[in-house]
């Protein structure tokens, strides 16, 4: 069973599919990491596990025509709950939905997310358009 801290509901993934916007979009991730990663890459931190990931899902955003505009650890709150939520943000560009929902529903970029979910405890992914 898909965790929503981690994977897209059914409804989430309605809404996206669903627009007839046909312009460029941004995803703002936000990643906690487990401290030991699990599954494919249980002996691993979840920060490694990610980079994992990260390395195998380039060539498919490059294919996809996505690109990573900010890759940054998270340092301290500022705004917000003294404690720490998130440990990086990452945005990346996609010229559309569409490439982005080609991208992730690749059965080869499918096969790479189990790195994805061995790594992170808890995560957001927000759509955006530049403005």
């Amino acid at each position: 069973m898909a965790d929503p801290a981690i994977d897209p509901t059914a409804d989430q993934i309605a809404v996206l599919t669903a627009s007839t916007d046909t312009g460029p979009i941004r995803m703002i991730n936000l990643l906690r990491f487990k401290d030991a990663a699990d599954g494919i890459d249980a002996g691993v931190s979840g920060a490694e596990a990610y980079g994992r990931y990260g390395t195998a899902a380039a060539p498919f955003l490059e294919k996809a025509g996505g690109r990573v505009l900010v890759a940054a650890a998270c340092e301290d709150s500022i705004i917000g709950p003294e404690a720490l939520e998130w440990d990086m943000l990452i945005v990346v560009e996609y010229p559309s939905r569409e490439a982005f929902v080609g991208m992730v529903s690749d059965p080869g970029y499918l096969e790479i997310t189990a790195h994805r979910t061995a790594a992170l405890v808890d995560s957001r992914l927000v759509l955006s358009k530049a403005v």
